[in-house]
């Protein structure tokens, strides 16, 4: 049946429950706009609300209850576009894949499940496009690109290639370097190490022919160990010459 059709026959027609429980049609002249009648509308009835619209505003049907009722909208709500005409403007549901559309043909948003190609609704993505589930579209990803959120912003790359800032790379730049487990270009680390310690004791060498020399030692420690690329950590020990210090011969010698 045509929008206008049904319109006329909602002016002439309510629908009520009789005193059995079946429905039954009840024919009802349209009254004129008045007091009653909701914000928008050109005519109204009691049982079935707006009946005709104001020029520019849009004629939707909703269900209160089991019947439905008739308002007038500056805009078609979500799941529906505006359809005008010289007799009246209505607004029409989508078509069941899509969430949001601008006509019957061309949809602007999916379900869930479904993702947006060139205003059509699919299950899957073509060919060199990703299905994105949080837009709910097929979208063009960046060269080397498995996954994205957007054309410049990639989430997974292929197999033989680092990400780095929504981008895939054959090579990481200067100051990174490649993370083999996460594929990814990772910042360098350098060796870190702390302050030298006091020098140590003098210790005398057993087989030294020299009398009283020995060694002394120091030493610092690693505070931060270098990635595979970072640069080394310089020695850690250092030994120098020293003279040892004379025993004290006990009292009893």
């Amino acid at each position: 049946m045509q929008i206008p059709s049904l319109i006329w026959m909602l002016q002439l027609m309510n629908v009520s429950k009789g005193p059995d429980g079946t429905s039954v049609q009840r024919f009802k002249r349209s009254d004129p706009v008045s007091n009653s009648c909701q914000p928008g509308c050109a005519t109204c009835s009691s049982m079935n609300g707006c009946l005709s619209c104001k020029p520019r505003l849009f004629f939707h049907l909703e269900l209160d209850g089991i019947q439905q009722r008739g308002t007038c909208l500056s805009s078609c709500p979500r799941g529906h576009y505006g359809m005008r005409s010289p007799h009246i403007s209505t607004c029409i549901k989508c078509k069941a894949d899509c969430a949001s559309c601008f006509s019957d043909n061309f949809c602007t948003r999916c379900h869930p499940g479904h993702f947006l190609i060139r205003g059509k609704c699919e299950s899957s993505c073509p060919y060199g496009l990703t299905a994105n589930p949080v837009l709910r579209e097929c979208t063009e990803c960046p060269a080397g690109c498995e996954l994205c959120v957007g054309r410049n912003n990639c989430t997974r790359c292929r197999a033989d290639m680092y990400h780095l800032h929504g981008q895939c790379n054959h090579t990481c730049p200067q100051g990174l370097e490649p993370d083999a487990q996460l594929m990814q270009c990772v910042p360098q680390i350098h060796c870190e190490v702390g302050e030298w310690t006091t020098w140590g004791q003098c210790v005398r060498k057993q087989n030294t022919t020299v009398h009283r020399r020995g060694e002394e030692t120091r030493t610092r420690l690693i505070l931060h160990s270098p990635s595979t690329s970072g640069d080394p950590c310089p020695h850690l020990a250092e030994i120098r010459k020293c003279t040892a210090k004379k025993k004290q011969k006990s009292r009893s010698e």
